[in-house]
């Protein structure tokens, strides 16, 4: 049960819309790895940008093939919608498709396609983003494009009216005929009571149903502002000449002001919060989500050398085929689980958790799933880990971000989610340089501190009996990915 990278999440609506630990819980697996050099030998650091209404532009050159990689990324997402309006920044992703004032509805895409590349868009608790891929002398014309989208989308309300009919379908067959989909639903409310994470980013088919074009268009007047986003640009290209695109296709766009954010603080909690779904599935399935810290800045605070320690503690349990949690639990005449799992959230804009999970095994049950991993992180807790897993796991990190800058798509998505999370650009090699440190001493210790009953909040999967005629949900037409 591998998932996925919490700050390299897939860049398409489909995948953040995914669920999971990585998706709802705010889990992570092991962060790609930064180079074992201070900085990765033999690559170009971004240039970055302000141009005069605010918007940021970051651009990264790579000259190895004749590509560019062109993004937007907006900073609002799930957690900035307000309740009864859940949903809108996703659906506001899809209405981006349905025209502006010179082109007409699916025009975009179409336009792009002939230029032979390829576009999509993706939305998180975090942000929004959309992109291009193209060859790199097709750059400017994307540029048009995705300014006039970004300043003048519009459509009309018998178009939001179908969308909104996607949207909705696209919840169902993601989330409702999906039992671990709806589980963590259940635990994301549970554990979280202020924070918006506690929403999910598809949104309640309520609010859906209540949703109208006005709120769609008001949200986009709200955030969609230039002092709000950024153009990621890697490739083969120039930054100058990236620049002078920019300013002629962003920057004529008005300035405005970005709306004040409220702070919403999650309350610390005061004891074992316990959830149970019931839905026909094949096995049951449980989930143990801890409230940890955070990076939220490379200031070498108590908070960030905790983070980190966390993350090791997840790949010692499970950041490589036979890792802890596989030999204890899935191995052996004596094993309760089919799969195991651990995952911590690194960082984002809203509180994280440490997920731990599991599927029992034939015979067995979630609480002696519940029992087994628990078991293995009281373990740590006592003996600490050797240097021999510590080594493992940090040769790893290095080959990820190896194969990882391989990909220009990877290169702006990255810089983009972390100008959207509020982290510097090079936080990647800050991560390494900050995580080779990290002791067997610290990973214990945290083991000891963040996995009492006062942090958190399980869930647990009871499975019902199958209906033997009904059809599994065909992919809704219209659904991106």
């Amino acid at each position: 049960m591998k998932h996925l990278l919490r700050h390299a999440a897939a860049i398409c609506c489909a995948a953040l819309l995914a669920t999971g630990p990585a998706a709802q819980a705010q889990g992570s697996r092991v962060p790609p790895a930064p180079s074992d050099a201070p900085t990765a030998q033999g690559t170009v650091q971004p240039s970055v940008f302000t141009l005069d209404n605010g918007m940021t532009l970051i651009v990264k050159p790579d000259h190895r093939a004749p590509t560019a990689v062109h993004m937007v990324w907006v900073r609002v997402g799930a957690m900035d919608e307000v309740s009864g309006s859940s949903g809108i920044a996703h659906a506001l992703e899809h209405l981006m498709f349905k025209g502006t004032k010179k082109l007409g509805p699916g025009e975009f895409s179409r336009r792009v396609a002939e230029m032979g590349g390829r576009e999509n868009a993706f939305t998180s608790r975090d942000y929004t983003g959309y992109y291009q891929q193209i060859p790199a002398h097709r750059l400017e014309d994307v540029m048009k494009l995705e300014s006039d989208r970004f300043a003048n989308n519009q459509w009309a309300d018998s178009e939001f009216k179908h969308e909104i009919e996607v949207v909705k379908e696209e919840r169902r067959w993601r989330i409702e005929d999906q039992p671990r989909s709806m589980l963590y639903e259940v635990i994301s409310g549970t554990a979280f009571l202020a924070s918006p994470y506690r929403r999910p980013v598809v949104g309640w088919m309520s609010d859906l149903d209540a949703m109208t074009p006005q709120d769609a268009r008001d949200f986009f007047k709200r955030w969609y502002v230039p002092a709000n986003a950024a153009i990621v640009v890697a490739g083969d290209v120039d930054p100058q000449q990236v620049l002078r695109l920019a300013q002629r296709y962003y920057g004529s766009i008005a300035a405005r002001p970005v709306p004040p954010r409220k702070p919403q603080v999650e309350p610390p909690q005061a004891g074992i919060r316990r959830v149970e779904h019931k839905a026909p599935a094949e096995q049951s399935y449980i989930a143990l989500s801890y409230k940890v810290p955070q990076v939220r800045a490379f200031d070498g605070s108590a908070e960030t050398r905790d983070a980190m320690a966390l993350t090791v503690l997840s790949a010692v349990l499970d950041g490589y085929s036979g890792a802890r949690l596989d030999r204890a639990l899935t191995q052996g005449p004596d094993r309760v689980a089919d799969g195991a799992g651990a995952g911590n959230g690194l960082w984002g804009r809203g509180p994280q958790l440490f997920t731990l999970d599991g599927v029992p095994a034939p015979g067995k049950t979630p609480e002696q799933v519940e029992a087994a991993l628990r078991a293995q992180v009281a373990r740590i807790a006592r003996d600490g880990v050797n240097e021999a897993e510590l080594q493992r796991v940090k040769t790893q990190w290095i080959a990820g971000q190896i194969y990882k800058r391989d990909s220009v798509f990877s290169q702006a998505q990255e810089l983009g989610s972390f100008w959207a999370q509020g982290l510097p650009l090079d936080a990647s090699d800050r991560l390494i340089d900050q995580l080779k440190t990290v002791t067997a001493q610290q990973v214990q210790a945290v083991a000891a501190k963040y996995f009492g009953d006062d942090q958190l909040t399980v869930g647990t999967l009871r499975p019902l009996p199958r209906d033997p005629n009904e059809r599994p949900r065909q992919r809704p037409a219209g659904v991106r990915d």
